[in-house]
């Protein structure tokens, strides 16, 4: 295969900066969009130079690969009949909005042994990714996830919405189950929940304590770890890893402090970016349609525990 040739379904506030960056990803033919607003299609369609199809079968027979980015709700029904074709899906967060809706997507993607992908952008943050390369053994974890109303994603809660970000990357980075929830979260300027805590206990023994609000006034994405050998500020907006870590060398424990380095990286560009290359060499990509719904699972437990309360 030389060049792979993409579509995008849905080009709202996310789907335009997939249509973006396609457009000029090396490797890529653009070759059109998909979108239930004919003046929204036409809008992006001109800024890309690419097609606009009427609909997800007409844009799946022209197509390697697909992006998905319409509203939660609406993820199976665009998603299934691509996978039936056997066309590479990435199908942005949450992959689903319900763990049984998730399982069928996965479930049909092995059937036809095709490409599915979660579009968790978090995952190649670059300051997760450095952050990532030094995390050894954490056995305490504080994260915030605060943002001021969106007016989007409405169709979710807050735990879908925005902790699932961490959710993803908790289950990769400390990788061993959760065994134990505490959740408390209420609803402020929706009918859902815009703001939600959890604390997870892992079998490892790590500890989580994961914030997440779409009614803050601030904005902010951060991650503390502690490990053995090693204290980590994680800013993931601002891109920096703070770490200090635990120099036993001498007589006494000596605490040394370090700014990581941190690559430039457009998240959505690289999580793009490894999707095409996954259907270019036949490969996994990076967050399987698997991961994804194993957040789902994840952020289905949270949710239960806030309903307990």
């Amino acid at each position: 295969m030389t060049d792979v040739r993409v579509g995008v379904v849905g080009v709202g506030h996310l789907g335009q900066h997939h249509a973006r960056l396609l457009a000029d990803l090396p490797g890529v033919r653009f070759v059109g969009l998909v979108d239930a607003s004919g003046a929204r299609a036409t809008e992006i369609a001109a800024r890309s130079g690419a097609r606009i199809f009427p609909d997800v079968l007409s844009l799946a027979g022209e197509v390697d690969a697909v992006t998905v980015a319409v509203p939660t709700d609406a993820h199976l029904a665009v998603a299934a009949p691509l996978l039936e074709r056997r066309i590479a899906t990435l199908v942005e967060k949450p992959i689903a909005p319900t763990l049984e809706t998730a399982s069928a997507l996965v479930a049909l993607a092995a059937r036809h042994g095709v490409i599915l992908a979660a579009g968790h952008t978090e995952r190649f943050n670059p300051a997760i990714e450095a952050a990532s390369a030094v995390i050894r053994q954490p056995q305490f974890i504080q994260v915030t996830r605060v943002s001021p109303f969106p007016e989007r994603s409405l169709d979710i809660d807050v735990v879908f919405d925005l902790m699932i970000h961490d959710l993803d990357l908790l289950l990769a980075l400390v990788d061993a189950p959760v065994t134990r929830i505490e959740a408390v979260g209420t609803s402020v300027l929706t009918s859902r929940t815009d703001f939600a805590t959890a604390r997870l206990v892992f079998a490892s023994g790590c500890v989580a304590h994961v914030t997440a609000s779409r009614v803050s006034q601030e904005r902010e994405r951060s991650w503390r770890v502690v490990q053995p050998d090693a204290f980590l500020h994680i800013d993931c907006a601002g891109r920096t890893v703070d770490m200090t870590r635990v120099d036993r060398s001498g007589t006494h424990p000596v605490l040394r402090p370090e700014r990581l380095v941190v690559r430039e990286q457009e998240p959505l560009r690289a999580e793009l970016a490894d999707f095409v290359d996954a259907v270019r060499e036949r490969r996994a990509p990076r967050v399987s349609g698997e991961a994804g719904r194993d957040a789902i699972a994840l952020a289905t437990r949270v949710t239960d525990a806030i309903a307990q309360n």
